[in-house]
């Protein structure tokens, strides 16, 4: 258990010794706007496993050296959500990410595999999972917790040897590679500009234009005060309520009161706030309006387009030892082939760019 600045810096001097290191985090977010963080672990071997004590420690910054250090390998399984909870605790951006669960999507397996399942598969290990959900701020922790979270760790170094030998050519390697490398600026760790928050909101793919410019700065409004208060978005105001205000263009004080859902409390604090922001929506100009986010229509022609797409990359992925959806969701592929004949809206896709745009190279040539 690391629980010093300078226990910290000396573990990192190790880590900076080696040419991979194993990564994970544990924390509590129910009741806070950020994770709360309880643990960082780090396995430097498989008997090598240290918990650093974010409690306790008040310099995180070596940790930050380690993370943006390219020549080192930062192992993770779902690395997203522990990269944006490690990038806002440390400053950096973290550099060279290899993520397990990712991989497992190049070498044959499911790409949406638990660490559990992983390492059963690959290691035959069993994993405990009795501390899944439990209290990581806790002092001191019990060794049933202790047991777990360095268990998170400790194989992970063997898990991507094992993966790297199982992906079946050299050509699929490089696209593993570079589905690692956008991990540098995946918008899935990094926090979402107050300005797009509204499109995270459950109902906005319903709404019009007019009321997403409204729900865009109800939206941004409710980010920075939950921020303040570090409290969950819920907790200023539910998404429902942002909906319906947005939907209806409600105008006045008695309307969000009594239209809306918003309870009394929330109403009474915030409701001269609600309705600057819904004024700001509202004047708005019409050049400035967001994009509709209702997922467009599809033409029979469209259809049948996104049945041949689907049977392509479902044929072509089994026999390159790819998981399909490693290559798109429905989503994208709705959108590929509702703009296939148009560059700029296809650029902005994500089934046009990197290796995925090699990989359809053979139905583009259709087009």
């Amino acid at each position: 258990m690391i629980t010093t600045n300078d226990e910290l810096k000396s573990l990192v001097d190790q880590a900076m010794q080696k040419d991979s290191v194993a990564l994970d985090t544990e924390f509590i977010w129910e009741r806070s706007y950020y994770p709360q963080l309880g643990l960082i672990q780090l396995a430097l071997s498989n008997d090598e496993c240290y918990l650093v004590d974010p409690t306790s420690i008040t310099d995180l910054s070596p940790l930050g050296k380690l993370l943006e250090n390219k020549e080192i390998t930062k192992i993770l399984h779902d690395a997203p959500q522990d990269l944006a909870i490690l990038q806002r605790v440390t400053g950096v951006t973290p550099r060279n990410i290899f993520d397990t669960k990712i991989a497992a999507g190049f070498c044959g397996l499911s790409s949406t595999m638990s660490l559990a399942a992983l390492i059963e598969e690959l290691l035959d290990i069993n994993l405990a999972k009795s501390e899944t959900r439990t209290n990581w701020l806790q002092r001191p922790l019990s060794d049933e917790q202790v047991a777990y979270a360095a268990d998170d760790v400790r194989y992970l170094r063997a898990a991507r040897v094992v993966l790297l030998s199982q992906v079946y050519s050299p050509e699929v390697l490089t696209f593993l590679k570079e589905e690692m490398k956008n991990f540098i600026t995946a918008p899935g760790y990094h926090w979402l500009e107050d300005e797009l928050r509204y499109t995270k909101v459950k109902g906005a793919g319903s709404l019009n234009k007019r009321s997403l410019a409204v729900l865009r700065e109800l939206a941004a409004w409710r980010e920075k005060r939950a921020r303040k208060a570090d409290k969950p978005r819920g907790h200023i105001v539910p998404d429902l309520v942002l909906t319906t205000i947005a939907r209806d263009l409600l105008k006045t004080e008695d309307d969000i009161l009594n239209e809306s859902t918003i309870s009394k409390k929330a109403g009474k604090k915030y409701v001269k706030e609600i309705l600057d922001a819904v004024v700001k929506g509202l004047e708005c100009p019409q050049r400035e309006l967001p994009e509709s986010l209702k997922s467009p229509k599809l033409t029979a022609k469209n259809r049948d387009d996104l049945e041949k797409l689907s049977k392509m990359i479902k044929l072509k992925s089994d026999t390159k030892g790819i998981d399909p959806a490693l290559v798109g969701s429905v989503a994208d592929m709705k959108y590929f082939v509702k703009n296939i004949h148009n560059q700029d809206k296809l650029k902005s896709g994500k089934l046009y760019n990197g290796w995925r745009k090699g990989f359809l190279k053979e139905f583009l040539i259709e087009f």
